[in-house]
Parts: C-alpha cells; sequence; structure tokens
C-alpha cells in the first residue's frame, strides 16, 4: 500500500462513513471507551458543516483514511473542531497534514488563530503540528487542554 494521499472537502453523502471512522479513532483510546460508549451521541457530524465546505477528508485510493473540521468563532478566530485519522495509520502525517489543511482554511477565512481543545493524551500531537497549551477546558467527558497556534 502507498504512503500518498490527497485532502479534499468532504461530501454529504459521507458523513456516514466519516462518524464511523470518528467512532474507530475514539474507541482507541481505553480512557474514553466507557464514557463514549454510555453517550453515543457525542459522535455526530452535522451535514451543515460539511455543506459549508468545513470538512476536510484525507483520502488514499478511494479510501477514506481521515477527517477534519474547522469552524469560525465569533471573536474572527478558527477552531478545529474534530480530528480523527484511522488508527492503524497513526503516526504517518496524515492528521498532521490534515492541520495543515486547516491551517490554510483559517488563514483564507482571515483568522489570526486556529484554536483546539485537545484531549490530554493529544498535547504531544498537537504541540508537534505548532499549537501552544494556554489553558483547559472543561468537556462533557473531563478536562480538555486548551491550545492555540498563531497563524
Amino acid at each position: 500500500m502507498t504512503n500518498s494521499f490527497s485532502i479534499r472537502l468532504a461530501v454529504a453523502g459521507e458523513r456516514e462513513a466519516l462518524e464511523a471512522l470518528q467512532w474507530r479513532a475514539s474507541l482507541r483510546n481505553s480512557r474514553d471507551r466507557e464514557a463514549l460508549l454510555a453517550n453515543p451521541d457525542a459522535i455526530t457530524l452535522p451535514l451543515e458543516q460539511i455543506a459549508m465546505g468545513q470538512v476536510f477528508v484525507a483520502v488514499r485510493d478511494t479510501t477514506i483514511i481521515g477527517f477534519a473540521a474547522v469552524l469560525p468563532r465569533a471573536d474572527g478566530d478558527a477552531e478545529l473542531d474534530g480530528l480523527f485519522v484511522e488508527p492503524d495509520i497513526w503516526r504517518q502525517g496524515v492528521g498532521c497534514a490534515l492541520v495543515d489543511r486547516c491551517t490554510k482554511y483559517a488563514i483564507a477565512s482571515g483568522s489570526a488563530v486556529l484554536h483546539v481543545v485537545g484531549n490530554p493524551h493529544a498535547a504531544g500531537f498537537y504541540t508537534a503540528c505548532g499549537f501552544e497549551p494556554c489553558g483547559s477546558h472543561r468537556t462533557r467527558f473531563g478536562v480538555g487542554i486548551l491550545m492555540q497556534k498563531r497563524l
């Protein structure tokens, strides 16, 4: 299998496949598994995000291998709202490439900062992508790390 892949906008018909990928990636973290299984409504990808061109998918051949969503914020910045990669290909550059694509989208949208609420186990990944910790945020599943990337 080749390591090359491309990134493009998601289409509405991919919503279920993207949510299934989010489940696979999210359940890989044993610390989150019980809470997610008890709250299946936590994993949804709003069709509006896809329709607005805010969801990017990484594709190898014809297979979706990852996706990310980036949303505008009221303060003019952007929020990385979700980033998920097939667990069996973690650490192969797909996540970083998706962050890079979302960064370009945020810059083109006039954002000065890309924000993310990261799961503590992903802090090293986000740091490697240029994010810096700037606080914490309580989520329905615990405390997340607030991080930002100046654009």
